[in-house]
């Protein structure tokens, strides 16, 4: 990624809208299930480098502002899985995206579908494997069976979001008529 004025610019508008998406559905976004809007924006990594850091940051930014703080295994944690997940989709889109001159529409492209998989297993595992001990009740004891169900509650709740708002967001974006509105290339 090269460190110019408009990566940065688009990186610093991801982390505020990562970061501020979460916040204002904060009721659904943090606990037990955790539906946050805002893990949309990850797929925008698969071809904009800048998002990398920008939901990475946001992420960060999200958690440690969370109203019902949970501590910095939290706050570090879902940074480090977001973080994960970007890198991967990063790695997934320069494969999928790599035929720019392929004018399919993307819902029909090979390989489409397979974007948000590394946010849903990065999210399921390593969000799953911390957040079951940190929302325990003082009586109640940890399982395994517990933190396996919790894993795949959190990748369910990430695939609901990341599919059903984050590959439509992706293909708004990666429209013509869209970078050219936005002034930018997606």
């Amino acid at each position: 990624m090269k460190l110019n004025i408009r990566s940065v610019s688009q990186a610093a508008i991801i982390a505020a809208l990562y970061c501020a998406l979460t916040l204002v559905i904060a009721p659904i976004a943090f606990g037990p299930l955790q539906f946050r809007v805002s893990e949309a924006l990850m797929l925008l990594t698969a071809c904009m480098p800048a998002a990398i850091p920008g939901v990475t940051l946001g992420c960060f930014l999200a958690n440690l502002l969370n109203p019902n703080n949970l501590g910095p295994i939290d706050i570090f944690g879902g940074t480090l899985a977001t973080f994960l997940a970007a890198i991967l989709t990063y790695a997934l889109g320069r494969r999928f995206f790599s035929d720019a001159g392929n004018t399919k529409k993307l819902w029909s492209r090979p390989g489409f579908y397979l974007l948000p998989l590394p946010s849903i297993i990065c999210n399921g595992l390593i969000v799953g494997v911390y957040l079951t001990p940190l929302l325990l009740g003082s009586g109640e004891a940890w399982t395994w069976g517990l933190t396996l169900t919790n894993m795949g509650i959190f990748s369910v709740c990430e695939a609901v979001v990341v599919y059903v708002l984050g590959l439509p967001l992706l293909v708004a974006l990666r429209s013509a008529q869209t970078r050219e509105i936005l002034g930018f290339s997606v």
